[in-house]
């Protein structure tokens, strides 16, 4: 029990005569600016490169401190590819159903990080209106894909008539690992479009941030590491994407390439290395203004670029 008096002073922490009020001292002093330390998403977990690497970056225009982002060697694509090759069988078991509750999910979470996300597109380089219009437009694009999840099915099977005692049907199929090299710009709602329509078909991947702003994909990881998505689905990458597209090109557990806004000079070499184990090879340059339509960014196509077509042939009596 605290011995003390009635009006609160005593022995036991009450307030004495000249001490300061509550909260004084902390005041008085200068406290440290806690900063965000930026790390990779790999695995469900959030790790610095193992190089030890790393790539400065300013705000736009120069103002700001420095902050360090981690620079991502051949040996982080491996660990990446293997997190989403091993999350592969679970992610694409589960029903259409429960991956749109997830991506709903995802949803949730950028909407409560929406503040954080507009400030980092602000640091990027937008303006306020701007920043605030493309942070809903990626939270918007989430809903979208989660309803899409459990409805693109019946858009692309089909019965296929045959001739003689059978019946076929065709289904969509997920790949498997896909690479993604985000666009520049948007740098938001251009990484969720891109990645988005992969997972929604059961597929993982491994994203490589594009340099213009690889700061809000990393807040963007933060949402995701929250969402429910199983650890390994999504895997973030930083730094060079020239460096380390290469040998995710090349690596065997990886089904196919999604290419967004990639110099033609690399574009070859990537071609080059996809041949070797004869993956798909998605490649387009669209402008800011596309990624922002809607009608086209939400069509199931964009998912049906990342499914692979399994036609069942059945016996069938007289």
């Amino acid at each position: 029990m605290a011995l003390g008096n009635q009006d609160g002073t005593g022995r036991e922490g009450g307030a004495r005569e000249g001490d300061a009020p509550d909260g004084a001292g902390c005041a008085a002093r200068a406290r440290v600016n806690v900063r965000k330390a930026y790390k990779m998403f790999v695995g469900g977990a959030f790790v610095r490169s193992e190089s030890g690497r790393y790539t400065q970056v300013r705000d736009h225009g120069g103002a700001g401190a420095v902050e360090n982002i981690p620079r991502a060697s051949r040996k982080d694509g491996r660990d990446a590819v293997l997190a989403a090759s091993g999350a592969f069988g679970g992610w694409s078991s589960r029903s259409a159903y429960n991956r749109g509750q997830i991506l709903y999910r995802l949803a949730e979470m950028l909407e409560a990080r929406r503040a954080e996300l507009a400030a980092s597109l602000e640091r990027g380089g937008l303006d306020a209106a701007a920043a605030q219009r493309e942070a809903l437009a990626a939270i918007d694009r989430a809903v979208a894909y989660a309803g899409w999840a459990d409805k693109y099915q019946s858009l692309f099977s089909s019965l296929n008539p045959v001739a003689g005692p059978h019946f076929t049907f065709t289904v969509p199929e997920p790949m498997g690992v896909v690479v993604i090299a985000a666009p520049p710009r948007p740098a938001l709602l251009g990484l969720a479009s891109s990645l988005l329509p992969v997972i929604t078909a059961g597929n993982t991947c491994v994203v490589v941030a594009s340099e213009a702003d690889p700061r809000t994909a990393l807040v963007f990881s933060e949402a995701l590491a929250t969402s429910d998505l199983p650890g390994g689905v999504v895997n973030v990458l930083t730094g060079q994407p020239a460096e380390v597209l290469p040998h995710l090109a090349a690596h065997m557990e990886v089904a196919a390439l999604d290419l967004h806004g990639v110099d033609p000079a690399l574009q070859k070499r990537l071609e080059e290395a996809a041949a070797g184990s004869v993956k798909r090879v998605r490649a387009r340059s669209l402008g800011e203004a596309a990624w922002f339509d809607d009608a086209s960014a939400t069509s199931p196509r964009w998912i049906e670029r990342f499914v692979e077509m399994k036609t069942i042939w059945h016996p069938a009596g007289p």
